[in-house]
């Protein structure tokens, strides 16, 4: 318990058809000119919460976003999800160890992956854009847990709590010949019927360049699609599961975001995201994140002097602070 404090405490300081069955989750394909009316234009509007970490929620099938090796038995209710007498292990949220042999995997990514992994079995932290208030690349800032859409006709804004981060989409565009990296790359959005495509690249590459948490690089060939659709609990059951089976559940929001109730029954937020780059995967593959109503505004959080006290899993954790003043 005291390892995951602290894990934690380090970590969170420095589409139009019905969703299908398990397993079976697919992009829709893409139609139309990318327009369409402002009447019929889904209203993606609110407080999106998914405390979870690590973050991502693996497919039970398919090229998917990497497990961790290192996993955790719990029996109960988890993540809010009743899973019978004992559920298959959850990773396991203080040792991070990517599943190095993924065959989605270049030898050379794999064998960064391994060597993380093997830092966090041993207790200790690696570099991450969380731990070094550095800017968080799409898809790693969807480990976030909360986001806000700001939408209108030619734009879309993303809000994400930690640290204020703001990424902007341009609408109904096309990606200029020549795209000046950036770090939260260049992204151009559409409406598919009840969906928001959003294409990005030109993400740039810095000191702490990963896409997951389990320190998975990428390089200038990075491209992301991401689609956003409203869906009813029934649906979101399938992904909710995933998440309890690889992820914790922060109930508290990690006081980096807007609190969840597990028992909200309405219309959930889903994410389908694909990641390409040749220069790290041997496929594309995709992953999803099932987003709950947010039911409080997320406090002010600023990366490298948040003051506010840390509560996990009903513990008080106290914010490390200097011997004495910066000035």
């Amino acid at each position: 318990m005291h390892g995951r404090r602290n894990f934690l405490l380090f970590v969170i300081l420095a589409a139009t058809a019905p969703a299908p069955a398990v397993g079976q989750i697919v992009a829709p394909e893409r139609s139309g000119s990318g327009t369409q009316r402002a009447a019929s234009v889904p209203d993606f509007s609110g407080i999106w919460a998914h405390p979870s970490f690590p973050g991502f929620e693996p497919l039970a099938s398919g090229p998917t976003s990497l497990r961790n090796r290192s996993r955790q038995y719990v029996c109960g209710a988890v993540n809010g999800v009743v899973g019978g007498p004992c559920p298959q292990g959850r990773g396991n949220f203080n040792q991070l160890v990517g599943d190095y042999t993924s065959p989605i995997l270049k030898p050379q990514a794999a064998e960064t992956v391994r060597k993380l992994g093997e830092i966090s079995l041993r207790g200790a932290t690696y570099p991450l854009p969380t731990t070094h208030c550095w800017p968080e690349p799409v898809p790693y800032i969807f480990n976030g847990v909360a986001i806000q859409m700001l939408q209108q006709p030619d734009k879309i804004t993303f809000l994400y709590p930690n640290d204020h981060q703001v990424r902007r989409v341009r609408m109904n565009a096309a990606h200029p010949a020549h795209v000046m990296p950036s770090w939260y790359g260049d992204s151009v959005g559409h409406y598919e019927g009840d969906t928001l495509v959003i294409d990005t690249v030109g993400v740039k590459i810095g000191p702490f360049a990963v896409i997951d948490m389990f320190g998975t690089p990428y390089t200038e060939a990075l491209h992301v699609v991401e689609r956003y659709r409203l869906i009813d609990y029934e649906d979101a059951k399938e992904g909710l599961e995933r998440d309890a089976n690889e992820n914790l559940f922060l109930p508290g929001g990690a006081d980096a975001g807007s609190k969840a109730d597990p028992n909200y029954r309405g219309k959930h937020l889903q994410l389908y995201f694909t990641v390409e780059d040749d220069g790290v995967f041997t496929m594309p593959w995709s992953a999803t994140v099932t987003y709950r109503r947010g039911i409080e505004e997320w406090r002010e959080v600023v990366c490298a002097e948040n003051t506010h006290e840390l509560t996990i899993g009903g513990t008080a954790a106290t914010v490390p602070r200097a011997d004495k003043p910066d000035f």
